[in-house]
């Protein structure tokens, strides 16, 4: 299990680039704004907010949630607008998404930070959360590792056809690409897709959804 907090006091962060996700600046020249929704944004695993921020910045309410205390502290130590919000808690638990609902969810490397067994439930996370018609909106990280390399994550690698089949029982993808704004060597490595809530009830396909807290 990786602890991300330590991570954070050590410096040992090599996920924080100290700006925005680029394919996110990308998507928002791309897309309309009507595709977030107009209720609040969830940011599962926001770090110190950078993208949170920005989303901010258009006028939409933003919950950045982050399982590591000191990311959320340094996230707080930024000016906050009135329409951003930060919490301390674990996405994957559900019981804190009981009860909860947003109009979109933004992933941007959390997903590769999980251990590939937690995926599904990240996916039941994210149908949970999501009403049918919004949508989970994301940059997936698809090969961090060059070829070759031994590297056992996290980042854990992805494909196009896994995250289909992950989220398909309860997801439509209505639109996606390879973002051509990047972080340096992350060239060709991302892909950023639209997926739509459909109308399937959650409970009918894992009725048993009150399951443990998963520990990323």
């Amino acid at each position: 299990m990786t602890d991300w907090n330590q991570r954070y006091l050590l410096g040992d962060t090599p996920w924080e680039k100290g700006r925005a996700a680029p394919p996110l600046m990308e998507l928002l020249e791309r897309c309309p704004l009507s595709i977030w929704g107009s209720d609040t944004i969830l940011v599962p695993g926001c770090g110190t907010g950078h993208d949170v921020r920005v989303l901010a910045s258009k006028g939409m309410k933003i919950h950045g949630l982050d399982i590591a205390p000191e990311a959320i502290t340094r996230a707080k130590a930024h000016h906050l607008a009135n329409n951003e919000t930060y919490e301390l808690a674990d996405f994957l638990n559900p019981s804190w998404s009981s009860g909860k609902s947003f109009s979109a969810i933004w992933e941007h490397t959390c997903y590769c930070a999980i251990h590939p067994s937690l995926r599904s439930p990240y996916a039941q996370a994210c149908a949970r959360l999501l009403p049918p018609g919004a949508h989970l909106i994301g940059v997936f990280f698809l090969t961090p590792n060059d070829p070759g390399e031994e590297h056992e994550g996290p980042p854990y690698n992805a494909s196009i056809q896994e995250l289909d089949d992950r989220f398909s029982p309860w997801f439509d993808r209505i639109d996606s690409w390879i973002p051509q704004r990047t972080y340096p060597g992350r060239e060709g490595r991302e892909w950023t897709a639209i997926y739509r809530r459909n109308s399937t009830p959650f409970d009918l396909l894992h009725p048993s959804s009150e399951t443990n807290s998963h520990k990323i």
